[in-house]
């Protein structure tokens, strides 16, 4: 992509005549074109076949959403590509990065897990895997959520029997583990199962994966049958019930016609929302569904939010080969056009049509979508409801979209963890949570200085929103009290930010419902227990100590299991750390046989004695 980028932003006029003084200049050529505001922060990021055809149509008559933007346009920058399908392209990674407010937004766009069948081990193994790195192994899915990939991994796993453990326990058993017992893997760490026979299994997965469910069904059915020849009943019985698994599979495929490489989206409306849902085929296999519901859609057409949801779901995800859609949109080919340039695959892209073998799953997914809508409008009232009401109990200039809440959890100093969570018009929005390790330094934290700690974790988090300014909080809120709101103040002033804020503590006697705020300039107040607003405010301050409480137990059980091995004579820091790196983990440290130990560097029998007998005390 070849690009040529000029800035637009040395003026004084705004609006329609900033854009009128700078047409002459214009190429006519494909590109890119990125509106400012005053304060030189993007507020809309569009593609152009001919940029100086498209900005002219900006200074004619606009009503809505246009209207506004263009009347807070200060300054114009544009990129020119080398073809209409890179300006589509590079217009989607912009929007991705800078998220500007007047451009259809993708919300809750993480990365697709997938099923990887590791090939770097003698004894490969079904894992969950996320990632684009599709190499150095045999994946399966994308899948749509987290859940089906367990849902389908503990199918894999009744079937095929192939190990789920990681390599450092697969290495230290002596017998057989429960997964052996209850008939889900084949124990080839104790040898239950030869390498050869092992071997096999990971062929038939692999040939399951590709898609091939048939051609394994008459191998394995072949195999039975010579098994049954020589009169070994056993295993003709264990390949007859993967047979059947196999089928059982096979058949819930079939309901839905065989479909390969398919994605399948789908979109409706309902005052004013929408909603996009997306099926995942893969291999002929339904890999999930999932709904998304895109921001920013005010006086946009069903096809141009088709259209940002395309281009801004697939800059970090592989499309499959053929993508089907419920409604039309502008020239398909163009979009199947920038996909290849982006991820090198042939793609495909039509409407559903009304009959066929799609028709009745684009139906089913016309209705998921409808039903998602509904439940996410019905939660969206009841947010809005408390928010206005927060609204109105701290006077905030407009409806907050994004409430970012702060607690800290330690043992006086030590273990400490700063937690951030957020919450918004769609709930909790788990997602954007944060954690912020703080030292265990007597200099810093002063050994359990709570407000030491709040100013290290808000100058840490707003040092962040240079980069981030789209993350902005409309209101800030914060375990605690007056001390509490004059280190915020600190913070704040040296910034340079004025963001409303307010501290949440318990009061004098400690009793939930009878909390205090603290605000600048204000007296200290309280609310009825009994309140709306008051129960959601003390749900959104339980959910940061929850959030908080956790992370910070999980760091000092780990902790405190490492430290174990820092008590035993003859163990510093180096023959600890080849320790945990020899056997993965504290856990299997602690399971492992003196003969075990003596097999790590710098470990004799002698030491691997006194390992094995303080770790057992």
């Amino acid at each position: 992509m070849t690009q040529y980028q000029k800035s637009l932003s040395d003026n004084i006029l705004s609006g329609k005549e900033l854009i009128k003084s700078r047409l002459e200049e214009m190429p006519s050529h494909p590109g890119v074109y990125r509106m400012l505001d005053i304060d030189k922060k993007i507020i809309y990021i569009g593609k152009a076949k001919n940029l100086k055809n498209r900005l002219k149509q900006y200074t004619g008559d606009l009503e809505g959403k246009n209207s506004t933007m263009i009347s807070l346009v200060y300054y114009l920058e544009y990129s020119v590509t080398d073809s209409e399908s890179s300006a589509l392209l590079l217009e989607g990674q912009l929007i991705k990065k800078f998220k500007p407010r007047f451009n259809i937004l993708l919300k809750d766009d993480k990365s697709f897990p997938y099923i990887k069948l590791r090939l770097d081990h003698d004894f490969p193994q079904l894992i969950k895997y996320r990632g684009r790195d599709l190499k150095n192994g045999k994946f399966f899915g994308p899948f749509a959520s987290v859940k089906q990939v367990e849902v389908t991994l503990l199918e894999l796993q009744k079937i095929f029997k192939l190990r789920s453990c990681s390599d450092s326990y697969f290495s230290t058993r002596k017998r057989p583990c429960l997964q052996y017992q209850i008939n889900r893997c084949s124990a080839p760490c104790t040898r239950k199962i030869s390498k050869k026979d092992y071997d096999e299994l990971v062929e038939q997965v692999k040939t399951f994966l590709s898609g091939k469910n048939k051609s394994l069904q008459n191998l394995l059915a072949q195999k039975m049958q010579s098994l049954s020849e020589e009169l070994n009943f056993e295993e003709a019985a264990k390949i007859r019930d993967r047979i059947k698994a196999l089928s059982y599979i096979q058949l819930k495929a079939e309901t839905t016609g065989f479909i390969k490489d398919t994605d399948l989206i789908a979109i409706t409306e309902l005052n004013g929302e929408y909603c996009v849902q997306l099926y995942i085929y893969r291999a002929g296999q339904p890999c999930g569904n999932h709904p998304y519901f895109p921001e920013h859609t005010q006086g946009q057409n069903i096809s141009e939010i088709l259209e940002a949801f395309i281009m801004q779901l697939y800059q970090d995800k592989i499309p499959a080969e053929n993508i089907i859609l419920s409604h039309s949109i502008n020239d398909p080919n163009l979009f199947a056009k920038a996909l290849k340039e982006l991820h090198g695959i042939k793609i495909k892209i039509e409407v559903s049509k009304k009959s066929g073998s799609t028709a009745n799953l684009m139906q089913i997914a016309l209705e998921n979508a409808r039903i998602a809508l509904e439940q996410h409008l019905k939660n969206s009232a009841k947010n809005r409801y408390a928010l206005e009401e927060v609204q109105k109990l701290f006077n905030l200039p407009a409806l907050p979209n994004r409430i970012e809440v702060y607690d800290n959890s330690h043992i006086q100093g030590s273990f400490a963890i700063g937690a951030m969570i957020v919450a918004g018009r769609e709930g909790f929005d788990k997602k954007e949570y944060r954690l912020f390790t703080i030292k265990d330094q007597p200099q810093n934290i002063g050994g359990g200085d709570d407000y030491a700690m709040l100013r290290e974790v808000l100058t840490r988090r707003l040092n962040r929103l240079r980069n981030e300014p789209y993350r902005l909080p409309d209101l800030m809120i914060i375990d605690g009290g007056r001390g509490h709101m004059n280190i915020v103040e600190q913070v704040l002033e040296k910034f340079s930010l004025n963001i409303p804020f307010v501290c949440m503590s318990k009061g004098v006697d400690r009793n939930r419902g009878r909390e205090q705020f603290h605000r600048p300039n204000q007296e200290v107040f309280t609310l009825d227990k009994n309140l709306p607003v008051m129960k959601y405010l003390q749900i959104l301050r339980d959910e940061a100590h929850n959030f908080a409480i956790k992370n910070h137990r999980k760091k000092r059980s780990k902790a405190i299991k490492i430290s174990s091995l820092d008590n035993i004579p003859g163990i510093g820091e180096m023959r600890k750390k080849g320790l945990l790196s020899y056997f993965g983990s504290f856990a299997a440290v602690s399971d492992a046989t003196v003969d075990e130990l003596t097999k790590v560097e710098g470990i004799n029998k002698e030491l691997a004695q006194i390992v094995y007998e303080a770790l057992r005390k």
